[in-house]
């Protein structure tokens, strides 16, 4: 009898200790995620870095800390916003073309905008004729669910002449920071020869685009650097410092607030529905 109330009284502590650690790191994981949207709200609202909470997070988990430090730091640094790809890039095919889609008409047919991003594109891959080229964008044609951005991307630089082997197709995405997550992944699953990556969206998206995918390189240590970007000239379009934060607040894990923030600042086309994004995640 009394060494089966020993057994029991080891197996009770066994319980408690695997019980509380993760009762800690949730409360730590929780403290984290508050000071990380205080952190970029604030810096969305005045333009003011938050050293203090910076500090903190450090404090509780250090790997963090590096992290959104460092996300801060590629937050502040200007983005010099090309019409055409620079040269010096990588010749070979550790350089990606990112491609950001854009909200497809209601029948699935490509707006303009989309077609002039991909003009830019095309004249990126003949540039850079081994680079690979990653489309990304999910279902956002509203009567037709069968088709995506990313597939319609790929068809149209299919037709002129792109090689099929080139092309990377992420179609699950809906939203930049989704663009951002499901991209890098395929590319560090499928691709891990890729190192370097340059953005093309439209003008106004470029900086968001940036900052997302150098932020999601951070979080996820994938070693991607985003090197470069070019990007067609919009007539109009704009995307707030505020709707930056709520992407980063995403990324970070926290949809509903970002999607809270996305509402209020969102300035292009219409959001898709939170639900949907909610399944996506």
């Amino acid at each position: 009898m009394k060494s089966f109330r020993i057994m029991m009284i080891l197996a009770l502590c066994i319980c408690l200790a695997a019980v509380f650690p993760a009762m800690a790191q949730e409360e730590t994981d929780d403290a984290v995620q508050q000071l990380v949207e205080r952190t970029v709200v604030r810096y969305a609202t005045d333009a003011k870095r938050d050293d203090e909470a910076l500090a903190k997070i450090a404090e509780i988990d250090p790997a963090a800390g590096e992290k959104w430090t460092k996300i801060m730091d590629l937050w502040q640094a200007p983005v010099t916003v090309n019409a055409v790809l620079p040269e010096g890039l990588p010749e070979d095919d550790s350089l990606c073309l990112v491609a950001l889609g854009f909200q497809l008409n209601a029948n699935g047919t490509m707006r303009d905008e989309l077609v002039q991003r991909l003009k830019t594109v095309l004249a990126a891959s003949r540039k850079y004729p081994n680079a690979l080229i990653a489309c990304t964008g999910g279902g956002t044609a509203a009567r037709d669910p069968s088709v995506t951005e990313a597939g319609r991307m790929t068809e149209w630089l299919e037709a002129q002449g792109v090689e099929a082997s080139r092309l990377i197709r992420e179609d699950q995405s809906l939203t930049t920071a989704q663009n951002a997550v499901y991209t890098l992944e395929i590319l560090r699953e499928q691709y891990p020869q890729v190192k370097k990556i340059a953005i093309i969206s439209s003008d106004y998206h470029i900086a968001t685009g940036v900052l997302l995918f150098g932020a999601q390189a951070i979080l996820q240590d994938s070693g991607i650097e985003v090197v470069s970007n070019a990007a067609w000239h919009a007539p109009s379009g704009k995307l707030s410092v505020m709707f930056q934060a709520g992407a980063l607040i995403e990324l970070s894990g926290d949809v509903e607030t970002a999607y809270e923030i996305y509402y209020n600042t969102y300035d292009i086309h219409e959001l898709p529905p939170l639900d949907a994004v909610k399944q996506e995640e």
